[in-house]
């Protein structure tokens, strides 16, 4: 059984794991980092969207064996000291969520399209979250919040493209 070494949300864990084991499964079965749910297990609905080294994935998709290494990031490790990540906060200012069960995916969606795009329009807003769905809120509540936290990551420098905050460092 092969042996994976990943760190989720600032912690380390090393387990063994079935080949075949999907990343959604390890991470809500044996991590108990159940605020990631599963939607669909098709890659259609984007509910289960976790960052792996800041990048939006579908968990769905992804074999716990490939993350082997690498940093993810769960709706649940956003934010510091108990405050709420940017995103979140423009989320629930913005009413960008109704039943919620498609928002742990969007907000990481998210801020994954801010890391490319600190300004995004509203177009490119729409765009860039194609692959995660909601039934529920028509989604302008949605790009409404997007656009409030990419304003507020810029003022804070988070919404800046990596390799501009690197060369700037």
């Amino acid at each position: 059984m092969p042996r994976i070494k990943v760190e989720v949300d600032g912690a380390m864990y090393e387990d063994d794991v079935e080949p075949r084991l999907l990343l959604i499964h390890y991470l809500r079965d044996r991590l108990g980092k159940v605020g990631t749910p599963i939607g669909c297990d098709t890659t259609n609905c984007g509910a289960c969207t976790v960052l792996l080294d800041g990048m939006s994935v579908k968990s769905c998709s992804l074999l716990a064996v490939q993350a082997d290494g690498r940093q993810i990031t769960t709706i649940e490790g956003l934010g510091l000291d108990g405050e709420r990540h940017p995103m979140q906060r423009a989320f629930h200012e913005e009413h960008a969520l109704q039943c919620g069960y498609c928002t742990p995916g969007m907000i990481l969606a998210s801020i994954d399209l801010l890391r490319e795009n600190a300004d995004p329009s509203d177009e490119e807003i729409r765009e860039g979250l194609e692959g995660n769905l909601c039934r529920c809120t028509g989604y302008q509540n949605i790009v409404r919040a997007v656009r409030g936290a990419a304003a507020e990551m810029r003022v804070q420098g988070e919404g800046r493209p990596a390799a501009e905050r690197e060369a700037t460092s």
